[in-house]
């Protein structure tokens, strides 16, 4: 990952703020201008806006007033709570907080120095995969002398506010925050990886077993630095009349979650004897107002079977600060989805799970010829699909937890052109030939082990874990023919060699004409064992499969104490000698000698049958125990397989 910072439109931070202290002149930023077009394109705010520095606000303008907190945020009249519960996340983790605002002791009011006041301030983001330094001057837009924006419960604090003023200039102007998701935002605080979770669809509420694994999940991510959200779907139009909840909750708006926890039951000494806990989240609503009034509310009477000093810890309060705590079970029930982002950990040194991470960089491109086209659409469409970008990467423990992370461009900065919306992305996952390294060109017996969700989201996620194999990555647009770009981010526990194919077909050298270029091309995929010969005491084997090419050869994994294995493995070989056969061995393995369990030789024509075969095994002309079914296809032009 890129870890230096690109100034954003070449403004450079630093030099800006010198000449203007050199000059005794405030900043006035001529890529964000205090004029109507940094405001709206279509939807003028309600009432006469007038550009106005801190100083002209507030008699004690500071960055920060008692530090940050979750708290400090309230929405303002601008549709984007998503951003403002973000922003109430991002206070909680200093870590983040720190690399989003930079130098913040130095960008803070020095009442002692007003002369070395410039009215500029920067703040940074991770921007499709690297980080940005986005300048700003002091003018925030104001109706009636009140911010109209995002602003902080104290009047002297601005952090918000200018944050604000940033993220707006990379979205092309404040109403291009109307409508986001938190998890985006999120994501650009940081750089970690979103996954969006249908808390509706998954149906948590009505399953223990996965809501327990859910929270499990939800508190190691909290533990571990990252950073959680939820929403109410509003599904119907008509639901707009009626947003806030009898209960207190609030529809088509977003939700920070400020803490994930086990409470403890019950008071003194015996609640540590029983250790009876209960899963409860808290939240905050960014408007600083409006609670959950069920139970475990602020006031409810479920407080009284916690202790004393297990609700000291907690916090608890009774004022409408929009904060409150919920159990797990009723946030499940109520709440239609999450966004949970990972901060990940690929640091070599850390006490923590630490991942392998690869990350690349591709676009759906169209071009005329089939070979150099890559946008295929999803695999509903089989004629263009293989057309589309191809990473391999390989698993070598017996199972691995793989993340994967596809994320679009952001088109916020469009909206004004109307043209703001994602498009439908998704990918598959296959796993392919062990030796694999040129683009696929057609599904023979390749399996498609998972596809994600397409959705017009700016980023889809899956998180699954693979067994032992070579396997290729398609991200996909969902139609063909749908142009853009796109970031893959794949972590792995260990090192996976993720690489993106780019070549169709082994290429011609300056010495193949010595040494010879492949005439053919021969996928072979071996299914299975049956009947094999014991080969221990207890009557059982521990077979595994090699197949072999003129010289080159793949091997399965052991399959433990069976006759009957499914090996489930493929070779791909470009051959040079036709007439050379190619084989396909069983072996048992063995802690001081592997054993020889039989053969089958095959031709490898483009004229044998290419249908799934199952044939006798054999050792030098004399029958074996056991058959093996397979299927092998042959061709003479390299690109069809």
């Amino acid at each position: 990952m890129v870890s230096s910072v690109k100034p954003y439109k070449k403004q450079h931070y630093a030099d800006l703020k010198n000449d203007c202290i050199r000059n005794k002149t405030l900043f006035e930023d001529p890529e964000f201008p205090a004029t109507n077009a940094s405001l709206y394109y279509n939807k003028p705010p309600p009432g006469r806006v007038k550009w106005k520095r801190p100083a002209e606000i507030s008699k004690k303008p500071h960055l920060f007033v008692e530090g940050i907190s979750s708290h400090d945020l309230n929405q303002g009249v601008v549709g984007n709570c998503w951003f403002v519960a973000a922003c109430s996340c991002l206070a909680l983790k200093p870590k983040l907080w720190q690399k989003v605002i930079p130098d913040w002791k130095e960008q803070e009011w020095d009442d002692k120095h007003p002369e070395n006041y410039a009215g500029i301030f920067h703040f940074q983001f991770w921007i499709f995969g690297e980080w940005i330094d986005v300048v700003v001057d002091d003018r925030l837009p104001t109706i009636n002398e009140e911010l109209i924006y995002c602003h902080s419960k104290d009047p002297n604090e601005f952090w918000s506010a200018l944050l604000e003023k940033a993220y707006a200039k990379l979205s092309g102007c404040y109403q291009s925050l109307e409508g986001g998701n938190t998890g985006d935002a999120v994501v650009d605080f940081s750089g970690a990886v979103s996954e969006a979770i249908s808390l509706e669809e998954g149906q948590f509420y009505k399953d223990q077993g996965k809501q327990d694994k859910l929270f499990d999940d939800l508190l190691k991510v909290y533990d571990r630095g990252g950073i959680i959200s939820c929403s109410i779907r509003v599904c119907a139009v008509s639901e707009y009349t009626r947003l806030c909840m009898i209960n207190g909750l609030v529809k088509g708006h977003a939700y920070s979650v400020t803490a994930v926890k086990r409470v403890r039951l019950g008071h003194g000494l015996l609640a540590y004897f029983k250790n009876e806990t209960i899963p409860l989240i808290r939240m905050r609503n960014p408007w600083g107002k409006i609670e959950w009034k069920g139970a475990w509310s602020d006031s409810s009477e479920e407080w009284a079977k916690v202790g004393d000093t297990e609700r000291h810890k907690l916090g608890i309060t009774v004022e409408d600060d929009g904060e409150f705590w919920m159990s797990f079970t009723d946030w499940c029930k109520f709440f239609t989805d999450a966004d949970v982002c990972r901060v990940i950990n690929t640091s070599l040194i850390s006490v923590h799970k630490t991942w392998n991470e690869y990350v690349h960089f591709g676009s759906w491109s169209k071009n005329a010829d089939p070979l150099l086209n890559r946008c295929g659409g999803c695999a509903n469409h089989k004629r263009t699909f293989l057309q589309n970008p191809q990473y391999l990467f390989d698993v070598t423990k017996e199972t691995d937890e793989v993340l994967i992370s596809l994320q679009q461009r952001d088109m916020k900065i469009h909206r004004p052109q109307g043209h703001g919306e994602n498009l439908t992305i998704g990918f598959g996952i296959f796993k392919v030939e062990l030796n694999r390294k040129y683009r696929l060109h057609d599904i023979l017996t390749q399996k498609c082990v998972n596809t994600s969700t397409y959705i017009n989201a700016r980023t889809v996620f899956m998180r699954i874990s693979l067994t032992q194999g070579r396997y290729v990555i398609f991200p996909t647009t969902f139609q063909p023919f749908t142009l853009g770009d796109f970031m893959l981010r794949v972590f792995t526990d260990v090192e996976s060699g993720c690489r993106e194919l780019t070549v169709d077909k082994p290429q011609v050298k300056c010495w193949s004409s010595i040494i010879g270029y492949p005439q053919a091309v021969t996928h072979v995929y071996v299914h299975s064992a049956e009947g094999l010969q014991n080969q221990d005491r207890t009557g059982g084997a521990d077979p595994y499969v090699i197949i072999s090419c003129e010289g080159k050869s793949v091997k399965s994994t052991i399959h433990k104490d069976t006759l009957n294995p499914e090996f489930a493995t493929s070779g791909v070989f470009y051959r040079k000698k036709l007439s050379k056969p190619i084989t396909v061995q069983v072996w048992n393995s063995n802690a001081v000698k592997d054993e020889f369990m039989g053969q089958v030789v095959l031709s490898g024509s483009v004229n044998d049958p290419t249908e799934p075969q199952r044939l006798q095994l054999t050792d030098q002309g004399r029958q074996m125990p056991g058959t093996i079914g397979l299927r092998i296809v042959t061709s003479v032009q390299l690109t069809a397989i």
